[in-house]
Formats: C-alpha cells, structure tokens, sequence
C-alpha cells in the first residue's frame, strides 16, 4: 500500500519488453487480469521496482492498480479492501522495510482470507527486495509456504519481469473479478514537494533492533511489567490455566514467550500454537482443527507417532484429541508441558469455539478431581484480546473464568521514562517526556516506535509533535490500517464518531470490541476515551 511521491534521483523503469508477448493476460474477450502491487511508500529500491513491475504489466494487458495518491478516509479504506478481494494477483514487495509495515501485513491478510473463500483468488506472488531473511508473524504463517522471486540488483530486472509474466499466465479465474467503479469522495492528491525520505541522523547510528512484532527473547529494549512476575509465578506453579489478556499490541505475545522460555530454563516441555498462523481449511470444521492442533503439538514435541496414525472417525472430534494428548503427549513426556496458545481470538468467531474451550476447562476439572493424573502435568497459557463472555454464552463451559488471569496494561510514566534511557535519552528532560506522553499516552508499540526513529534519526520532539498525526508521519501506516480496519464495519465507525464528539459508547459490546481493538481504554463505558492523543488527531481528521 503505498502513495507515490518525487523521488530524488529515481532511475525510470525500462521500457515494456519486447521479448514477451501480450498472452494469457485475459480472462475472457475484453477484460484484462487485475493485478494489485502493494509495497512501502517512500522506499527505495522498493518504488523503483513498483514502477517498473506497473509500466511491464501494463504494457503486457494487465489491469495493474496501485494505492497512490487517494485521499485518505473511510473511502479510501473501503477502496483499498475492495481492489485487493477483486483481484486475480496480488504481488507484494518484500523489503527489509516492507516486511514490518503494518499495512502490508494487513494487506496480505487480507489477500490470504480472500483467497481461502474465493477459490484461491487473488492469487499471491511475492517478490523480495534484496531480502532473503525470515519473516516477523504474521507475515510468515501467510507467505512461508509460497514460492517466491528475490530481485538483488537492476540485472535481475528481466528475470523479475519474466518470472511473474511466466506465473501470471498460469492464473485461470473460475469467475471473472468482481467490477467495482471508482470509490465515490476519492480524489488525486498533487504530489507533494518535498518527498519524506530522509530524516537528520545522528553522526553515530544506534545499533537498535528494528521495532515490529514480538520483542527478541534477548532484547534489552523489553520492559518487565508486574505481570510478567505474576505469569513467571503461576508457571512456576505449573497453574493449570494461565490468562494473558490486553488489547491489540500491548505486549502480549513478547510476554508469552518470555514465560515459555522461563518454563523452558526450568525443566518444562513447552509448545506455542499461535492460532494468526491457521488458514480456513485448518478451522473448516472441528474434527480438521483438532487435528491440525494435533500435528503442530507432535511436530514441535518432536513425537514419535503421528495423530493421524490414532485417530479414529468412528470416535467424535473431542474424544480422538484428548485421547492424543492423554495418550501420546502427557503420557510419554518426562517433564510437565507448558502449551502456549496466541490469538486464541480467532476461535472465538467459529462455530465450534465453545466446544474448545469446554475442552480446555474439563481439563481444569479433571486435575482439581484427580492431582495425581495426567492432567496434572499440563498448563495452557492463553493470549487473548476478546471479551469471552460476548462469544460463550455458557460461561460453565468457560475457561476464561477459571485459573490465573493476567491483564496487561499500557506502560506508566516511570516505564516510559525507563525505556528512554535505555534508548540513549532522547527525550531529554521532564517536560519532554510530559509532551511525549500526552501524544502516545503509554501505548507501548507507538512508545518504542517513537523512541527508535527519535534515537536513529534524531528527531526532536517539536518535530515528534507536528508528525506524529500525520499520513506521512512515524505512524502513518499504523493509523492507516486503524482506519481499514474500521471500514470493514460501519457501525463500529459510527461508534467511533460519537466517542470523538464526545457521545457515550452506545453499547457493552461496541465497548468491549473496541477496546479489544486497541483503539479505546477505560473500565466501563462510562470511562471509554481514545486510547491516546495520537489515535483522536487522526480519527478525528479522517472521519468525517
């Protein structure tokens, strides 16, 4: 997802090969394949590749569309949703930078849902920018499995060229694209006149490890909070269910791993399924989910027999999983096993989900009625954004009401002021972390985000200030996919604009959602506010 922008001293792309022919580039008489480029704006060498892939592709009779200089808004947002679901190709750029961008994970997401309910459309085809490094999750549960091209230099253009002409004509649509016409309120920007490339860097870079995703195991810019004590505790108790609960980047699955890795240095087993990686056919039904679950839990356990070697239809979906993990796992292991489950959320949305997790709490029960059974040597460690009570109407069959419950919480004032010294001080005095804090207001991604560029690039607060709301700012392709991801649903857009006004939160569970989003905080609805001054800028100026 990118706007285009003046770039310095950008080489043109070449002109259209003439060593390809215009085949394969239509999926019936008149109508030309749509294919969605998507990379990080402002990047090089990743724009020169966006020009050259758009100006070959079209002159082959591709229908290539590339987000660039829309007027941002819910149109906008809506309009970037729709092109990639009507597409037959999406091709993402993956760069060293590409690959932390929110909005190009989001947008790949969107990509990969699309395709598992719309017979494999559109079809994905990454290309890597001078990349060849493991990609952050999510990324890599949806791109790890495809093949793709790597571009290091300008001599692998042809090659580039040739290889995604040679997979695009492979694509034979069961059903054209859906035709959707031009998003209405959308307009062209002019470009702008000074692009945003550079920043003033400090004579002596900061080693800094990029910010994005889960925080390393062996990061010193990680903050222990209370609860990450409180989790060590309960696993060192071998508790037999432990609850993370926060709202979206809060720290949650860094803080799960730093517990599994405890649990590790201890003696324990430990797994971690996190649930992000799942496609639709591993949560089709049930029993498939079941076995998947299984699979990932014998791989990573390294054990010896497989479920599908045990597993037996005759038996229902409930009883060939717990008889596995009775049986193969918790049976023939020497040590207790400590299981981590992440973005447990996504269970919540499917049929099936009360029956998980009524599995999940009869476990709870059969250890309190027999402490010396196998049950015993079993904690799951449950990473969770949703409210549960709004998906489990039997909260009986709850495992959220039960066990050890962790909340985690943004970073305070003192946390904050810890974080800037370990990034060297960038904010140098009190008034100005009092400034910085009244913008971010202890969110801790937006926090550490902050810090990097303000450490590396040696940015000074004023100028933090006037960007941080910005479309082109620090946060532009954060707030960016806040404002996709209330698109998708207009009444929780509308929830939004009352709260900006200064309207209550209408109901419990536009609350809870929004909370859980990570867009609002408060204990009640009578509490909500944004959840900094950042979020309400920008909200405010884009939607109108």
């Amino acid at each position: 997802m990118a706007t285009d922008s003046n770039l310095p001293n950008l080489p043109a792309a070449p002109a259209a090969s003439a060593t390809h022919q215009n085949t394969a580039a239509t999926t019936a008489p008149g109508e030309a394949i749509r294919v969605v480029l998507l990379y990080q704006r402002n990047t090089l060498p990743d724009e020169r590749i966006l020009h050259l892939l758009e100006a070959e592709l079209a002159a082959q009779g591709y229908n290539v569309w590339v987000d660039r200089n829309l007027v941002l808004g819910i149109d906008w947002a809506k309009e970037i949703e729709l092109m990639i679901r009507s597409a037959h190709a999406v091709i993402p750029l993956l760069s060293e930078t590409s690959v932390l961008s929110e909005m190009m994970s989001f947008e790949i997401e969107n990509a990969h849902e699309a395709a598992q309910q719309q017979q494999g459309h559109p079809r994905i085809f990454p290309v890597r920018i001078v990349y060849e490094g493991p990609l952050p999750d999510p990324l890599a549960g949806f791109l790890d499995p495809i093949h793709y091209i790597l571009w290091q230099t300008e001599a692998d253009d042809q090659r580039l060229i040739s290889g995604l002409l040679d997979a695009l004509k492979q694509i034979a649509p069961a059903k054209a694209p859906l035709r959707i016409a031009p998003t209405k309120g959308i307009r062209i920007m002019p470009k702008p006149a000074t692009p945003a490339l550079k920043a003033v860097a400090p004579s002596t870079p900061l080693p800094l490890e990029p910010v994005g995703g889960a925080v390393p195991l062996n990061s010193e810019f990680y903050l222990m909070r209370p609860a990450d004590t409180e989790l060590r505790a309960a696993l060192t108790r071998y508790d037999s269910i432990v609850l993370i609960k926060g709202g979206r980047q809060i720290g949650k699955t860094s803080m799960l791993a730093r517990g599994l890795q405890w649990a590790r240095e201890r003696g324990a087993k430990v797994a971690l399924t996190d649930f992000q990686k799942f496609n639709a056919s591993n949560l089709e039904t049930i029993g498939r989910f079941y076995l998947s679950l299984a699979e990932s839990l014998a791989d990573q356990l390294e054990l010896s027999v497989l479920p599908s070697d045990t597993w037996d239809e005759r038996r229902g979906p409930n009883v060939n999983f717990e008889r596995f993990i009775r049986r193969e796992v918790l049976s023939k292991l020497n040590a207790p096993l400590v299981w981590g489950l992440d973005e447990v959320d996504r269970l919540f949305v499917c049929s099936y989900g009360s029956e998980v997790f009524g599995l999940f709490r009869s476990w709870h029960n059969e250890r309190a009625l027999d402490p010396s059974g196998p049950w015993a040597g079993l904690t799951l460690t449950i990473a969770y954004a949703t409210e549960a009570h709004l998906f489990i109407t039997d909260m009986n069959q709850s495992p959220f009401n039960i066990g050890t419950r962790l909340v985690l919480e943004d970073f305070t004032t003192q946390q904050i002021d810890d974080l800037n010294r370990r990034y060297g001080s960038p904010l140098k005095d009190q008034a100005e972390l009092d400034r910085f804090t009244l913008l971010v207001n202890g969110h801790p991604y937006l926090v550490r985000r902050s810090l990097h560029e303000m450490a590396t690039k040696g940015i000074k607060i004023a100028a933090f200030e006037a960007m941080a709301d910005r479309d082109e700012g620090i946060f532009g392709d954060h707030l960016r996919r806040i404002l996709v991801l209330l698109a998708k649903d207009p009444a929780l857009s509308d929830v939004v604009r009352g709260l900006l006004r200064g309207q209550p939160c209408p109901t419990p569970e536009s609350f809870y959602r929004l909370r859980s989003a990570g867009i609002i905080t408060g204990n009640s609805q009578s509490e909500v506010q944004l959840r900094c001054q950042v979020y309400s800028s920008y909200l405010t100026r884009h939607l109108r």
